[in-house]
């Protein structure tokens, strides 16, 4: 192994350790440092770092910034360890975040019509995906700490989840409605009838009894989105992530439908979401049109109270 090699892996696990995932720098710092050995360069040096970022030809401005950004981190801890280490300018690529959209918020008919295309699955994959799906969208639980999970993260007799590979290595508890549960028992009896021996703890396997992996389930998630004849939808196609949007904006509405105090329900929200500050929660507030106007007429009945 190189030493670039050694120091990106150490890297990686340093702030691993701090709680941060790393998911896209754990896959892309490792090409970063394949790209410099195939230039044979022993050290990080600013033009072979802005060719790197400004490979994907077909990249927006805002993904060749944030590679960048990713390989000036790693710089500037490369740097202590090797002075020849170039740190690239901030200012050498545009950094301008893209807006963020809001997201498409599926119907009861559309959950329940992606899950009856779970049929087009083969044997247990059909239970798996409608499982999946369900969960998402009765828990808004992110996909990550879905497929995270394993079977022994759920106590059936207290129907309470444990979410313990959440955001920034914290863990919170989740209570589940007994339709829930019962779904999820019917899925554990299949999987177990169907894969007596299996190759991991997860709750959701795959057909080869193993943890199920996130490109897999993109991929087939697309293809249950078509067979739905939800791939179409406008303004943009709906996203698996946007079960937990669903989630959030359909809990803030009823609040709003029921008359109840949402801002003392908020920070509640927030710590079932799994969200380290309400503020990322009331995003959701202008993120629907509905929302923002149950919203604004909350405000405008409550000024016009104390005039």
């Amino acid at each position: 192994m190189s030493p670039l090699s050694r120091q990106v892996e150490r890297y990686i696990q340093v702030r691993r350790a701090l709680g941060y995932k790393l998911e896209r720098e754990g896959h892309l710092l490792p090409d970063f440092i394949a790209f410099l050995k195939r230039h044979r360069a022993t050290y990080i040096t600013s033009e072979l770092a802005l060719r790197w970022a400004t490979m994907p030809a077909n990249a927006t401005p805002w993904w060749w910034a944030y590679r960048l950004s990713m390989v000036r981190r790693f710089a500037q801890y490369a740097h202590a360890l090797d002075a020849r280490t170039e740190i690239p300018s901030r200012g050498l690529l545009p950094s301008t975040r893209p807006r963020r959209l809001a997201p498409y918020v599926y119907s009861e008919g559309d959950v329940l019509t992606l899950m009856e295309a779970t049929h087009m699955l083969s044997g247990l994959m059909a239970h798996t995906y409608a499982t999946l799906i369900g969960l998402l969208a009765a828990t808004g639980m992110r996909i990550g700490e879905v497929l995270a999970l394993d079977h022994t993260d759920i106590d059936w007799q207290t129907s309470i989840l444990v979410v313990r590979h959440a955001k920034f290595g914290k863990s919170r508890e989740l209570p589940l409605h007994p339709t829930t549960v019962q779904a999820l028992l019917a899925y554990k009896g299949e999987r177990d009838r169907c894969l007596p021996r299996r190759h991991s703890p997860a709750l959701l396997l795959s057909l080869a009894g193993t943890r199920l992996l996130y490109k897999n389930v993109h991929f087939t998630f697309l293809r249950l989105l078509r067979e739905a004849g939800l791939a179409e939808r406008c303004p943009r196609r709906p996203r698996i992530h946007d079960l937990r949007h669903t989630f959030t904006i359909k809990a803030l509405l009823r609040w709003y439908q029921e008359g109840a105090d949402v801002s003392s329900h908020l920070p509640a929200l927030s710590t079932y979401l799994g969200h380290v500050h309400p503020s990322h929660t009331y995003w959701y507030l202008t993120a629907t049109p509905e929302l923002l106007q149950l919203a604004a007429g909350r405000l405008e009945r409550g000024l016009g109270e104390r005039s």
